[in-house]
């Protein structure tokens, strides 16, 4: 049977990697940045959102460069909790019941805000949200994987992975190392990825996106890592592939964002539906909504479109999501359970 809009959108999600600073509301940028006296490189709210879009055919660098202009709004308490509460709205409105943020605390201390009231700043943002769509009859959670880059020295990394540790049981979820891969091994961060994980926090790391299958080879053997952000290029290597498949590590697949950063040149030629035949574990992500002009509900439906995908396959997908979800296994099952009864066996009838 074929998801129309109304099953798409109806369908319980988790989103489980999308970027805090690469998914701003495009008005609330530009009045956050004519509140700051922020100069844009536009003049009207439409021209900032067509401006913040990246190409198509892009490079992963070209991709990253767009979270110059979104950080010099979100250097303030009030700038961040505003942006982390419509995070979380918006994706309320589209029935996201479990929502994992990620960002680099680091990036929003430009003008002295201390890491701590950068986290707690999001954190006030994201409460807020969930307690406003209760109120309305609707129901999401929402943690944090703090974000280390691997451009920046292991020593600002391990930083980042003590502040993890810190707040692991007031709201953070994960730890994550980002940025551009290339010349970044995960090795130059393996005592900040140690700690995280030492102290029993999950570990997600980006790769396979902006550099080949080693990436991916060097998150598994020396990062400990308990999913795959992007992992599009794992095709690339059949014996890797299979260690994956056998170990279950899922890949936050990220549909739209692959085709802007050149990582696949269309979706007909994207892996991931030779990832799913052979076993591998996916979700379904936006990445940066911003960035991307897409939903999670967009990427659901190009998913659809692009390979052909019928109710029973989107509803597995978004099912993997919950079972991958960075949390305890009481709040788990409880989200597996919502979704079973949510979906029915009849949904799972083609």
């Amino acid at each position: 049977m074929r998801a129309d809009k109304s099953f798409i959108h109806n369908l319980p999600k988790a989103e489980l990697h999308v970027h805090l600073d690469g998914s701003l509301r495009p008005r609330t940028m530009f009045e956050l940045a004519t509140e700051r006296e922020v100069v844009l490189p536009v003049s009207t709210i439409e021209s900032l959102a067509s401006y913040m879009m990246v190409p198509e055919a892009s490079s992963l660098e070209g991709y990253l460069k767009r979270f110059e202009l979104t950080l010099l709004v979100m250097q303030d308490s009030d700038a961040l909790e505003r942006i982390a509460y419509e995070l979380v709205v918006d994706h309320a409105a589209e029935n996201v019941r479990w929502l994992e943020l990620r960002f680099c605390p680091q990036l929003n201390q430009k003008q002295g805000l201390p890491a701590e009231e950068v986290l707690d700043s999001v954190l006030r943002g994201m409460r807020e949200a969930e307690n406003y769509v209760a109120g309305r009859g609707q129901e999401i959670q929402s943690a944090i994987i703090l974000c280390g880059l691997r451009s920046h020295s292991s020593s600002v990394t391990s930083e980042t992975a003590e502040l993890a540790v810190a707040y692991m049981r007031r709201g953070v979820c994960g730890f994550d190392l980002a940025g551009a891969e290339a010349g970044h091994p995960v090795l130059n961060h393996r005592h900040a990825i140690k700690r995280a994980y030492q102290a029993g926090l999950p570990i997600t790391l980006h790769a396979g996106e902006g550099f080949g299958p080693e990436s991916i080879q060097q998150a598994i053997e020396f990062g400990h890592t308990s999913r795959i952000g992007h992992g599009t290029r794992l095709f690339e290597d059949p014996t890797l592939m299979e260690l994956v498949r056998k170990l279950r590590i899922p890949l936050e697949v990220c549909l739209t964002s692959n085709l802007q950063t050149g990582v696949v040149h269309s979706l007909a030629e994207h892996p991931v539906q030779q990832y799913l035949k052979l076993g591998i574990p996916i979700s379904l992500s936006t990445d940066n909504r911003l960035m991307s002009a897409v939903t999670l509900t967009d990427e659901y439906t190009r998913a659809r479109d692009a390979f052909n995908m019928t109710k029973k396959e989107l509803a597995a997908i978004a099912r993997t999501g919950f079972e991958h979800a960075f949390t305890d296994t009481a709040r788990r099952l409880d989200l597996l359970h919502q979704f079973d009864q949510h979906v029915g066996d009849s949904l799972f009838q083609d």
